[in-house]
């Protein structure tokens, strides 16, 4: 299970991923988040993905196997330095937040 906490402080939304161990805190626009919304469609086995948020200075790149959403952190979403996965729940859940 992952918990998820939004922070809607202005112009950005501040985001927090955490469960037993491990925690992501990332940033965003609204607009952004909400294209998060079409989750399902960055599929990764078409090599789709949605380019949503910053975290540390890098990039977070999303998409989605079955019912599973990979988060990628890094330049691109073939060349990314940390990643994790998530149970697309949890990103209903920050769309749900918005």
């Amino acid at each position: 299970m992952v918990d998820v906490t939004v922070d809607d402080d202005g112009p950005d939304v501040h985001v927090k991923l955490q469960d037993a161990s491990w925690e992501i805190n990332f940033g965003a626009t609204r607009a952004e988040l909400a294209a998060l919304r079409s989750i399902r469609d960055a599929d990764w086995d078409d090599r789709r993905s949605l380019h949503v948020g910053r975290s540390a200075g890098a990039l977070l790149h999303w998409s989605c196997r079955d019912d599973t959403v990979t988060i990628m952190m890094g330049r691109d979403d073939e060349t990314w330095d940390i990643a994790v996965e998530v149970p697309v729940a949890t990103v209903d859940e920050i769309v749900r937040r918005l």
